[in-house]
């Protein structure tokens, strides 16, 4: 789409930038806006030659702490280009923010799919197994990868990763907070109460799901993760069950919970969670504990939404559809408190 006047700039001042920081780059300069990028505010170049790249900035307005980590995503992209974990290749990082008014980075422009149906309405029923295992063995490939080697073993802090999520997204949700939810209450305190033991240390997306990647045109082959905001080094269960969270995830929330699965040629959670823990070669988790993560991923889910929710009040938020995001605040809250209250040996 057009660029929205709230996140215009320069384009004759990114243009200079590009000449000299972006090899091969030829102007005059193109600037388009996806319509998608709920956070950061992502953009499509093209330049003189047709050629084409991505740009991701920090949006415009008053921040949360933290948040919109441009520097971050660039670093970890860099990284990941040497592996063979699927990522665009990184041009340039700018932190300068008189060049567009808040800092950003260049990537390369992935030409594929972007499949946003977890029900690939898109894809022939034969082929959807197949988008599926390629999303799982894309994340084992991530989670195989040697992140000290990489240069990244101060991305994070080892361990304790699901403690401080619960306390950082937490913090986030108050400081956002538009209405006092009972469930979200209680979730902040009994998940700090209830922490697991198995605390694996890996490098994570952190938002791993489908519509973050991008496909290749016709074959069930990931060219691209994409948005890597909230990358670090954390926890391969809390993002293996946020991947397959979606299963939890009703219907109408575009979740894939209600659905006659066998008809639709998809598979089970369990046949994934299976899937993927056969690929790394560790043991599935039991029921209590891949209970918990569930749990604390809907929290987070929530926390996330209301974050999106508040931003589109105060003008800030880039997705055109942001302000929906408040609707699912309240209902992620109650389902993560559901599951808590079913968990066995639990009295909450």
């Amino acid at each position: 789409m057009a660029v929205q006047e709230k996140h215009r700039f320069d384009p004759q001042a990114l243009e200079r930038f590009m000449a000299a920081n972006v090899t091969g780059f030829v102007s005059p300069l193109e600037v388009e806006q996806f319509k998608g990028g709920q956070s950061n505010p992502t953009y499509r170049l093209t330049d003189g030659q047709g050629r084409q790249y991505v740009l991701r900035r920090k949006p415009p307005g008053k921040l949360l702490p933290s948040a919109h980590a441009v520097d971050r995503e660039f670093r970890v992209i860099s990284a990941l280009n040497k592996t063979n974990v699927p990522t665009p290749r990184a041009y340039a990082l700018c932190e300068d923010e008189s060049v567009i008014g808040t800092a950003f980075y260049i990537m390369e422009y992935c030409d594929g799919r972007v499949l946003w149906d977890p029900l690939l309405p898109e894809v022939p029923k034969e082929a959807r197994l197949d988008i599926y295992k390629a999303k799982f063995e894309t994340l084992a490939r991530l989670h195989a990868v040697d992140y000290v080697a990489l240069g990244l073993g101060d991305f994070g802090r080892p361990g304790s990763y699901v403690a401080r999520q619960i306390s950082r997204w937490g913090k986030q949700y108050k400081a956002s907070e538009t209405e006092q939810i009972e469930s979200m209450e209680r979730l902040l305190e009994w998940l700090p109460a209830h922490l697991p033991t198995d605390d694996r240390t890996v490098l994570v997306h952190g938002d791993y799901r489908l519509d973050n990647m991008i496909f290749h045109a016709s074959e069930p082959r990931v060219l691209g993760i994409i948005d890597w905001e909230i990358s670090t080094l954390g926890d391969p269960l809390a993002e293996l069950s946020y991947l397959c969270m979606l299963w939890r995830t009703p219907k109408d929330w575009g979740g894939l919970h209600g659905h006659d699965l066998e008809a639709l040629g998809l598979p089970t959670e369990q046949q994934m969670a299976a899937y993927y823990c056969d690929l790394v070669g560790r043991s599935e988790p039991d029921a209590p504990l891949w209970d918990f993560y569930m749990a604390y991923n809907l929290f987070r889910v929530s926390c996330i939404r209301q974050g999106v929710y508040a931003r589109s009040l105060d003008g800030t938020a880039s997705n055109v559809r942001a302000a929906e995001s408040g609707k699912l605040v309240r209902p992620a809250a109650d389902l993560a408190w559901q599951v808590v209250r079913a968990m066995a040996g639990t009295r909450p």
